[in-house]
């Protein structure tokens, strides 16, 4: 501090965008001010977090519970040394918050980092080094990201912009879709239009996925699933193998929790940081279509030991990371590094952080990566009552937001059926694709298994206690795509680098006689009557049916089941596949169709109609379905219900996973109404309705649809 001053402020000093409103005195009172290296300071707003625009200046708030000094670094923009250093004053701490109002700040003509001090003592987890510039936590903009492939946090400091929230959301409301009736499309933002097949003017981008909108209106979707949109660094596992430059392409490595991937947006947004994808939430919610990003609080970025040093470990590192008794890292995630998440401090700026994109970016849910480690103690054991998992069951902000759980993570803990829910949290539910995949492909004994999982999971999920719990899937990021999946028995994952030894070997795929790519005609109509057969069993199913983008034109990674370093063809949609698939896409859009024409096959919408029960299971002869004895690679599946707009609303599902063809007979129906065949995965695209009678044979491998009328 060099001396004190008094000024008389032209304005209250009132926070902009979001956050809460605090006012200074107005001019009738004078404000005493400090001088540090410059600046005209006084004690900021400790309630704060991170930087804000404020009239006059800047506020920084920042807290560690183990600190001994904080100082803020200045940039010029771009520049690697700060131009300015500014210690808070003891006096500018309130317990282990450290707060400081900078005045006559231009936001756009600085960058900003930390500095900390405090012991370093790493047995303890304590590694406060005073020569690393920090990343603010709270940063909404991080700097240096906004190129694709053009950094790298080794030998760079990460530094942070203060942004300011100007944009008008005007009166457009969230969808506020119901859970039974999402339809979500899981996408990658940059892999979704980067390929010139897609036609768009900025590929790779929020602007680029914009751009096709009028596409995922038409497909019929309802929500889309971003995968990870917070800032990431592409270049952390940068390496270059036989030629083919690879990366962190999918982006499960958080820097910033509250900052977007900036290289993700088609031009600059200086201290503008969010507007492109705010732009894209805005035309997706006009369209009726929900936002949820997936998100990835199990870790960081920083790894472990030997793995980068820019944020959390300089600030309170026993703190944010689950550490061993001897101070080294535990590593339930799988990439070196598991955050606290049950921590007070951690569990906080989690929360913080939800509701940042809730009221800020306006976004409709969250997909938690492994998001069992939400619920793991300090000690890395499981916890009955995660206060964290709790916390947002409740929240009152998050109250409509949708809470979806990777019910599992890569410490061995599997929760599918067994997270820790309060009526509010779905899940991705596993057993759904394990048992569709080897029923799809003829595996022995597994029609029963099959049933339950087309029925909402009932043996997993309790249908008033759970009520559209499972999200139900056969593809996702993670994984063969749809076409893949009836293409290869092994994965091909030579390409990363790891000697074929990453990814999943449990893939339940099957390739109908031949390893890849093949130009028999035969195989190729048994893959796409595969392709059919599984996509018309997921529109058929109870629970939220959840689809990886391009299985709609049968999009192919090669065999690739762990893609998470390709940053091209093979991670990128191929649109020149929709056209060479018009019949496929149109097959996606009528069974997407189907399923919002008939809630029967969404919900229980009543105990039955026409004297049958809501759901039943059926064999080749019906009502012999409970035990599948007469056939094991058989599923009938009636649902039934009573609609008052529509009166009663019978589908009959059946799906033969067997080589052969069976003849089947049909439950009985009431004598004023009749069976109507509306879907035949053997033909190509979709038949005009036709009457049937009692009885259909059903050819190998291939599913029927018939509705009552």
């Amino acid at each position: 501090m060099d001396n004190e001053k008094s000024v008389l402020p032209q304005e209250p000093l009132v926070e902009e965008g979001n956050v809460p409103q605090l006012a200074l005195p107005r001019a009738i009172h004078l404000i005493p001010m400090d001088t540090i290296d410059g600046f005209d300071v006084r004690p900021g707003f400790y309630e704060i977090n991170g930087a804000t625009a404020i009239p006059g200046g800047v506020n920084f708030t920042v807290y560690s519970h183990g600190a001994e000094a904080v100082e803020l670094l200045l940039f010029k923009r771009q520049a690697q040394e700060p131009y300015a250093v500014l210690p808070f004053p003891e006096s500018y701490r309130i317990g282990n918050v450290y707060s400081m109002i900078v005045f006559k700040l231009d936001i756009q003509e600085f960058e900003y980092a930390y500095r900390v001090d405090g012991p370093y003592e790493p047995e303890k987890g304590l590694l406060f080094d005073r020569s690393k510039y920090l990343l603010d936590p709270y940063a909404k903009a991080v700097t240096g990201q906004s190129r694709w492939g053009t950094t790298s946090p080794k030998g760079q400091h990460y530094k942070a912009r203060v942004v300011r929230d100007d944009f008008d959301w005007g009166s457009m409301a969230r969808p506020l879709i119901p859970m039974e009736d999402l339809i979500i499309y899981e996408l990658h933002v940059r892999g979704f239009t980067k390929d010139a097949s897609s036609g768009v003017k900025h590929p790779g981008t929020f602007a680029g996925l914009m751009e096709k909108l009028p596409y995922l209106k038409k497909l019929g979707v309802n929500a889309v699933e971003l995968m990870p949109i917070f800032e990431f660094d592409e270049m952390q596992d940068y390496r270059v193998v036989d030629g083919q430059e690879l990366c962190n392409y999918w982006g499960y490595s958080t820097v910033c929790f509250f900052a977007p991937n900036t290289s993700y947006t088609a031009g600059s947004e200086f201290n503008r940081e969010g507007n492109e994808l705010k732009k894209l939430i805005w035309a997706l919610h006009r369209e009726g279509i929900e936002v949820y990003l997936d998100v990835v609080f199990n870790h960081t970025a920083e790894g472990n030991e030997m793995g980068p040093f820019f944020s959390f470990k300089g600030l309170d590192n026993n703190i944010y990371y689950l550490l061993t008794p001897d101070g080294k890292y535990y590593n339930f995630s799988g990439c070196g590094n598991t955050l606290n998440c049950n921590h007070p401090i951690v569990h906080q700026m989690i929360m913080d952080c939800l509701r940042y994109w809730v009221t800020t970016y306006r976004v409709d849910g969250f997909r938690f990566d492994l998001a069992s480690i939400l619920g793991r103690n300090e000690d890395g054991s499981p916890m009955i009552k995660p206060p964290l998992l709790q916390a947002m069951a409740f929240d009152p902000i998050l109250g409509d937001v949708k809470l979806i759980a990777e019910a599992w993570d890569a410490g061995g803990l599997y929760q599918v059926g067994s997270f820790p829910a309060w009526n509010r949290w779905a899940e991705w539910n596993g057993r759904y694709r394990d048992d569709m995949r080897r029923y799809l492909k003829g595996d022995a004994g597994l029609a029963q298994a099959a049933a339950l999982r087309m029925v909402g999971s009932q043996d997993i999920y309790e249908p008033t206690s759970r009520k559209n719990a499972s999200v139900n899937f056969l593809t996702c990021h993670d994984g063969f795509t749809l076409w893949d999946l009836f293409c290869y028995n092994e994965k091909h994952n030579l390409r990363n680098g790891w000697n074929n030894t990453d990814g999943a070997n449990d893939n339940n795929s099957w390739n109908c006689g031949v390893e890849g790519e093949t130009d028999d005609p035969r195989i190729n109509a048994l893959r796409r009557r595969m392709v059919r057969n599984a996509f018309a069993l997921l529109m058929c199913s109870r629970g939220i049916p959840m689809f990886l983008a391009g299985d709609e034109f049968c999009n192919t990674q090669f065999g690739n089941n762990n893609a998470y370093c390709q940053d091209n063809i093979i991670s990128w949609l191929d649109w020149n596949r929709l056209e060479q698939n018009q019949d496929m896409f149109q097959f996606f859009q009528w069974m997407i169709q189907f399923r919002k024409d008939h809630r029967v096959l969404r919900s229980n919408v009543s105990d039955g109609a026409c004297g049958l029960p809501d759901i039943s299971f059926h064999g080749v002869e019906p009502w012999h379905g409970e035990t599948f004895y007469d056939h094991e690679r058989y599923v009938g599946v009636l649902f039934s219900g009573w609609e008052r707009s529509t009166g009663p609303q019978l589908v009959y599902v059946a799906s033969n996973a067997y080589w052969e063809e069976l003849v089947v007979t049909l439950p009985s129906l009431p004598s004023s109404m009749c069976w109507e065949l509306v879907v035949d995965t053997w033909e190509e695209i979709p038949l005009p309705r036709r009457q049937v009678g009692g009885g259909f044979t059903i050819r190998p491998r291939s599913v029927m649809i018939f509705v009552g009328r």
